[in-house]
């Protein structure tokens, strides 16, 4: 009696114990869309600062265009979400003629200073 009373209250455990709230192939889609959207992000930032325009300005703001870069995959999730979002809200603002040359490169040495700020407070 004891041992089907055991089974029979053991039985809907083993089940649930089988049955995750997230399954692994949800996990693993979220870990790689995750890392997809990490890439890209970095990619927006660091195509943004490897123009010939973006390293001739960092350079006349004293700051070391190659370090910035190389900073870039450092950086938390958010903040890359963050600068990967002005990067591309600059670079489209400035193809339809929203930005002046000047806005462009307060822009630049901001989000250089920016990423060198993020690294140096760690």
């Amino acid at each position: 009696m004891a041992c089907t009373l055991t089974f029979a209250l053991q039985t809907p455990l083993l089940a649930a114990a089988h049955n995750h709230i997230v399954s692994p192939a949800e996990l693993q889609q979220a870990t790689a869309s995750a890392a997809r959207t990490r890439q890209q992000n970095i990619d927006k930032v660091r195509g943004f600062l490897s123009s010939e325009r973006a390293e001739k300005t960092l350079e006349s703001a004293h700051l070391d265009a190659v370090q910035i870069k190389n900073a870039v995959p450092t950086l938390s999730d958010p903040e890359l979400a963050r600068l990967a979002s002005r990067a591309d809200k600059a670079q489209k603002d400035f193809a339809a003629g929203v930005l002046t040359n000047q806005q462009i490169t307060y822009i630049l040495i901001a989000i250089g200073a920016a990423v060198i700020v993020l690294i140096a407070v760690r």
